[in-house]
């Protein structure tokens, strides 16, 4: 009996079949099949029940199961004592990742080139989806790390959260838009938005929840015409004319074309976070605990880059106002 038989089983038992999980494996399906078949002629009985439509463990296989997923923890076990002792980082770890989460402050891939340099036998995944999905998938350890929006007000039950970005939200509009009457203003109240088309992000994605519960508050329901997954788009769409984009007024709508004009919503508390989300019980690997320390440190830089942006906009605008 081996170790990777073991593993096989494992693999084939969570895909539910031979060919997925040959593809997780990296495996072509009948040498897989063949391991599994030595590996029950070895201990004398059927694992996997092969009738049906999915492959399923017989009685006999369920009863090993347990004991199989024991031996390959410990192993991992080993090898994680060793590379802890020696420095070395081996392993998968999966980041999260919502579209338009790091703007233009952080290049994700050059952060993780420089992480794989220093850790080239770490294998890292990544993974985009909405906020509440990867929240969900943090809790389940489905995920290691994310970088999301939270979805709701405070941090869920079983998170840690920090803050990468913290900006509030702005319409913008295309030039000639009702909103930017009368001239010169900066801010808009959100009950000016009931009766217009708007342009926003997805449900599940912290901007869309920030939306909807401003909304409610004002009583009204947003009317959204057009749903996109990256703030760009929806600055593309909105200097067509198509609708009022709802996005953190980080996110400079004149660089997408057509001049777009932001408005800051005027009601307190309408504001878009990033956050850098893990379990709160901290990272399950050394591997995922290191990816995590190395984040913290970057987006830590990145946080006092908006800020110092931020400031000094504030800086120049009073001086403006002065003149």
């Amino acid at each position: 009996m081996e170790l990777r038989q073991l593993r096989y089983l494992v693999a084939v038992v969570e895909e539910g079949g031979f060919t997925r999980a040959a593809a997780r494996l990296h495996l072509a399906q009948p040498g897989l099949s063949a391991q599994i078949r030595q590996l029950e002629k070895e201990l004398g009985q059927p694992l996997l029940d092969r009738s049906g439509r999915s492959v399923t463990p017989t009685e006999v296989g369920r009863a090993v199961l347990p004991y199989a997923r024991a031996a390959l923890a410990a192993a991992d076990g080993v090898r994680q004592a060793v590379d802890e002792h020696t420095g070395l980082l081996r392993g998968r770890v999966t980041l999260g990742l919502v579209s338009g989460s790091t703007g233009h402050a952080f290049d994700v891939a050059a952060f993780l080139a420089d992480f794989h340099g220093a850790h080239p036998a770490l294998e890292i995944a990544l993974t985009e989806d909405t906020s509440e999905r990867m929240q969900a998938a943090l809790l389940s350890g489905e995920i290691d790390i994310a970088l999301l929006g939270p979805t709701g007000e405070g941090t869920p039950a079983g998170l840690s959260f920090r803050t990468v970005i913290d900006a509030p939200l702005g319409a913008a509009v295309a030039p000639g838009d009702p909103l930017l009457s009368p001239a010169g203003r900066t801010t808009v109240p959100l009950t000016e938005l009931r009766d217009r088309p708007l342009i926003c992000l997805p449900r599940g994605t912290g901007v869309r929840a920030v939306l909807e519960r401003g909304c409610a508050r004002a009583g009204f329901r947003p009317r959204v015409a057009f749903e996109a997954a990256s703030p760009q788009v929806l600055a593309q769409l909105a200097a067509r004319g198509l609708g009022v984009a709802v996005l953190p007024l980080g996110e400079e709508g004149s660089e997408a074309g057509g001049g777009l004009r932001a408005l800051r919503l005027a009601e307190p508390g309408l504001r878009a976070r990033i956050v850098l989300a893990w379990p709160a019980t901290g990272p399950a690997s050394p591997a995922a605990r290191a990816l995590l320390d190395r984040l913290r440190d970057v987006l830590s830089h990145v946080a006092e880059d908006e800020g110092a942006g931020a400031a000094a906009a504030a800086a120049g605008q009073g001086q403006g106002s002065r003149r």
